[in-house]
Formats: C-alpha cells, sequence, structure tokens
C-alpha cells in the first residue's frame, strides 16, 4: 500500500514539472520583442509607432522659395527632345505691309493713237508669308498731243492680285514677281466706245534695302488691255521707294 502511494506521488510531481520546462524551451528560441513593442515606462499599453529623431539641418542649408522654383526658366537646351523654333515668317523684322510710290513710264499704243504718257505709280502689298504677299497697285499717268496739239491722253491702271518674293532679307536685294488684273481708264474717248476695259498686268522687280524700313526699288510691267474692240500690248517702268512696316 505505502508503495502504490509513492508511485502516486512520483508521478504527479513529474507531471506538474513538464509545463514549466515546455515554457522555458519555447522562450529560449524565441527571438526578442523589438523596441518599439515594449512598453514604456512600465505601462501596460504597448506603442505600436517607433521612435525617429530627426537630425537638424545645417546651418547653411537655406531653403529655396516656392515662388522662385515656379517662375524658373526651363531652357530648351536642358530638353533634349524639344522641338527647334520655327524661323521667322517673314524678314528679320517682322514688316508685313510695303507701301510704295515712284515714277511711271507707260508706252500705251492702240489702233487709234498711241501715246508716250508719264506719272505717279503707287502700290500696297500685305504678306502672308515670307515669300507670298497679297497686293493692291495704280498707276496714273498723262502726256502726248492726240488727235490735236494740245489734246492729252489720260491713262489710269487699277489692278490686284499676287506678288512672290525671293530672298526677302533686309541686308540683300531682293527680287520679286507678280500678277495682277483689273481695269483700265483711257482718255479721249473713241466713238462708239468705251473708256474703260480689261486689264492685266504682269512683270517684276527689284528691292535694295537702305535699311529695314526703307528700300528702293526698280520695276517693269507688261500690261494686257482690251478697249477699241481690240487688244492693246503696252509696256510701263518705273522707279521709286518702298516703306516696310
Amino acid at each position: 500500500m505505502k508503495r502504490l502511494v509513492f508511485v502516486v506521488l512520483v508521478v504527479l510531481a513529474f507531471s506538474a514539472s513538464l509545463p514549466a520546462q515546455q515554457a522555458s524551451y519555447l522562450n529560449a528560441d524565441r527571438p526578442a520583442a523589438p523596441s518599439f513593442l515594449t512598453p514604456a515606462g512600465g505601462s501596460s499599453e504597448v506603442s505600436l509607432v517607433p521612435s525617429v529623431t530627426l537630425a537638424a539641418a545645417p546651418a547653411s542649408f537655406q531653403p529655396v522659395p516656392s515662388a522662385a522654383l515656379s517662375s524658373a526658366p526651363v531652357s530648351s537646351a536642358a530638353l533634349p527632345n524639344a522641338p527647334a523654333p520655327p524661323p521667322p515668317p517673314l524678314d528679320d523684322f517682322g514688316n508685313r505691309w510695303d507701301l510704295a510710290a515712284g515714277y511711271e513710264y507707260v508706252h500705251f499704243g492702240s489702233a487709234p493713237f498711241s501715246a508716250n504718257l508719264s506719272g505717279l505709280h503707287t502700290s500696297l502689298a500685305y504678306s502672308l508669308t515670307d515669300w507670298f504677299a497679297v497686293e493692291g497697285s495704280v498707276v496714273a499717268a498723262f502726256g502726248g498731243d492726240v488727235f490735236a496739239p494740245g489734246e492729252t491722253a489720260k491713262y489710269a491702271l487699277l489692278t490686284g492680285g499676287g506678288r512672290i518674293y525671293w530672298n526677302r532679307d533686309p541686308k540683300h536685294w531682293s527680287p520679286w514677281a507678280h500678277a495682277l488684273v483689273g481695269v483700265v481708264h483711257v482718255n479721249p474717248q473713241i466713238a462708239d466706245s468705251s473708256k474703260n476695259g480689261f486689264a492685266l498686268q504682269a512683270g517684276g522687280g527689284v528691292d535694295y534695302f537702305f535699311n529695314p524700313r526703307l528700300s528702293f526699288r526698280g520695276e517693269g510691267d507688261y500690261v494686257l488691255t482690251r478697249l477699241y474692240s481690240g487688244n492693246q500690248n503696252n509696256f510701263q517702268i518705273g522707279v521709286g521707294f518702298v516703306l516696310h512696316f
């Protein structure tokens, strides 16, 4: 009986020591908890936010204002794929208007009469590109004895059309050509014929730039007119100046 009681006590004592041994074995292999999980000051609460210490900025550090960053220009050289800037649309100074005026010599020949006339020409051109412009032109001339001494012929040519430039550069000579259509008015009047008729003007000239705003011009034109129930083949030449603006 005593032996039975001794065996029971040994078994109970052994079974009571097993949980403590298992706990010590498990705790020996488990890594230590991070410092940010350790309760601070013995508190029962666990802080999940790690403590971070910010280093002070050096004394030489100067923050850049946001306004300076937004207003700083961006250089195209810093962009390797940026396209090159387009060429200027007109001459180096951006002039679009040409106002020309000067002397004009006109030879008008027809079946009823012929006359050599002197007068003035003026034209206004507006450049749409660096090589093309729209143009309006007026020529007024008079002179010669027609049918009777002292009877002067009068000639007016109003035309409009297009002009083509070459080498439109204020530092060089600039040739050009134009083609214009309009009306012509010639006096004296011939019986049963109108003073007015169709006109076609084609020719060209060259401008010599004295400065970006002023050039000198020489020009010549063939003029086809329709008067007196027939066609007239005439020509005119002129010299003058041009204002560029």
